[in-house]
């Protein structure tokens, strides 16, 4: 089993490797809006799974999934080719690829952010113009404390 540190730090380097090779080596068009966001390796550092990301070419477009799925497939062996070049480790990891679900949370949590500001709205514009049920302070006022010669009366009538 391998050290956890040098696991992070492999993992970080592979995604740098990836990314860098994706960018600069590979000329496939699919993959020109991939990007890679994270890497995890096993403890014995032999099997390497590469998250990533597919954007469109502008917002309003959906990303090619599919097309960079299988570019990647395709372009697996000259990535771990050049990871095992650029590591130097004396077993090349095997890659994995996995579309990243982050995007997708992302939107989700983003929606549900928009149905908590509408519930908000919806509560303030009724509580404009409301009035308390009972009184304006429900809570009992404070009893004062009594003082030394309030003390000293009590004891005199008893």
């Amino acid at each position: 089993m391998a050290d956890p540190a040098r696991a992070r730090k492999l993992a970080k380097r592979i995604s740098q490797i990836v990314a860098h090779a994706i960018e600069h080596d590979i000329k496939d068009p699919r993959l020109n809006h991939v990007t890679i966001t994270d890497t995890k390796i096993t403890a014995d550092l032999h099997d390497a799974t590469v998250y990533y990301t597919v954007l469109g070419e502008n917002l309003e477009s959906t990303p090619d999934h599919a097309g960079a799925a299988a570019a990647l497939e395709s372009a697996r062996g000259v990535l771990r080719t050049k990871v095992g070049q650029g590591t130097g480790v004396r077993y090349t990891p095997t890659l994995a690829f996995v579309a990243d679900s982050i995007p997708e949370e992302a939107k989700h949590i983003e929606d549900l952010l928009a149905k908590a500001r509408e519930a908000d709205a919806e509560v303030a514009r009724r509580a404009t113009g409301a009035q308390h049920a009972g009184e304006a302070d429900p809570y009992k006022p404070p009893r004062e404390e009594a003082t030394d010669d309030e003390f000293a009366d009590e004891e005199t009538r008893s």
